[in-house]
């Protein structure tokens, strides 16, 4: 962990990290001096690295605030925190973010869309990465999502139904005997 490394962007370890992630802490900067942190959340890859050094992502419709946006139309600096409790790993980037128009922008559009996924977009926010640093993964509580216990578990489910199916069997078998 005492390791300094330069990089000039993104390597495939950061990239493939972000494009597995569901979600995300974005903090933005008031006019007040201080910080505001607001959670993102999509399907798996909603943030997307269009290169080593650019992130975007459509932003949703949410809770009708505009904090993020509204901090961003006077100081763009920004900071996200990508954290996967299961990995027991999390991200940090530094970013100056860019708040561009849909209608103005339809090829970035298309890189950013998401298929089948029921949103409504409102605009597309696109990250100039400056900087990034993988934390200690020392007190990170492992967690996980009801997805990766699914996951984990359907082998015994599926061992269980055969089980299941074989007592059946069986208790037929000797019922008729």
């Amino acid at each position: 962990m005492d390791r300094y490394k330069i990089t000039d962007g993104m390597t495939e370890d950061e990239i493939d990290f972000i494009s597995h992630q569901d979600n995300f802490y974005m903090s933005t900067i008031g006019e007040n001096g201080f910080p505001y942190i607001q959670f993102r959340g999509g399907p798996k890859g909603f943030l997307k690295a269009l290169d080593e050094k650019t992130l975007g992502f459509i932003d949703f419709g949410g809770n009708k605030q505009y904090v993020s946006v509204g901090n961003l139309a006077t100081n763009n600096k920004t900071a996200l925190f990508l954290l996967d409790q299961a990995a027991k790993t999390r991200l940090k980037i530094y970013a100056e973010a860019e708040v561009l128009e849909i209608n103005k922008n339809p090829e970035l559009f298309a890189k950013l869309d998401l298929e089948d996924y029921k949103f409504r977009p409102e605009r597309i926010i696109l990250l100039n990465v400056k900087a990034y640093d993988w934390n200690c993964p020392q007190h990170i509580t492992e967690r996980y999502t009801l997805e990766e216990i699914r996951e984990e578990f359907a082998g015994q489910h599926e061992y269980i139904t055969k089980l299941r199916e074989e007592n059946a069997l069986l208790k037929e078998r000797l019922k008729n005997s």
